[in-house]
């Protein structure tokens, strides 16, 4: 493994950092984190294997590691007020913003899906290359990916269920009242 080897991947980290995260710095971080390990652990990549798999496998590893500590220590932490994000949570969508909206539709996705997604679609790699990174078998991949797809239509067309059919469709009445607040508050009322 050449040094020149590792820095020709680092585009590629950073772009599937950045698609992981939503943050720069979180993804450079996350970036300089794969790296470090991939020094660190040199010893552990099979010569003629393939690298870029293998660096991408560390990244993933890595960002799955963060999340889950990160889901502990929500855990410990009070809940966001979805009442103070109304005004952006409900702001139009215009041509400008498409990217930005593909982006937090991206990150409504689940994470199983959504890294799926983002390695077939913006790393261009291999189903078999995916479910190596991932550790799960190509039909996952697949399965995940299509998933993925039709979710982030549905998200982007905006034809998700909404949440007060949601509601009626598992008998509680009241699931969908905070979101219909939110949108009397807003003048929008469906």
């Amino acid at each position: 493994m050449s040094r020149q080897a590792i820095v020709d991947h680092i585009p590629g980290l950073r772009r599937y950092a950045r698609a992981l995260t939503a943050d720069a710095w979180a993804a450079d971080d996350l970036v300089q984190d794969t790296l470090e390990r991939a020094c660190s652990k040199w010893r552990l990549w099979l010569a003629g294997s393939d690298l870029r798999a293998w660096l991408f496998t560390l990244m993933h590893n890595i960002y799955a590691n963060q999340v889950r500590s990160a889901v502990r220590s929500a855990s410990q932490a009070t809940l966001v007020d979805l009442e103070a994000h109304a005004p952006e949570l409900l702001a139009p969508v215009g041509t400008a913003d498409l990217a930005l909206d593909m982006q937090r539709c991206l990150m409504r996705l689940p994470e199983d899906q959504r890294a799926v997604l983002l390695l077939v679609t913006l790393e261009d790699l291999p189903y078999a290359d995916v479910a190596r990174i991932l550790g799960v078998p190509i039909g996952t991949v697949m399965s995940r990916l299509s998933r993925a797809r039709s979710r982030l239509r549905e998200l982007m067309d905006g034809t998700d269920v909404p949440a007060r059919d949601a509601a009626a469709e598992s008998g509680r009445q009241d699931a969908g009242a905070p979101v219909l607040r939110l949108l009397k508050q807003a003048g929008t009322t469906p």
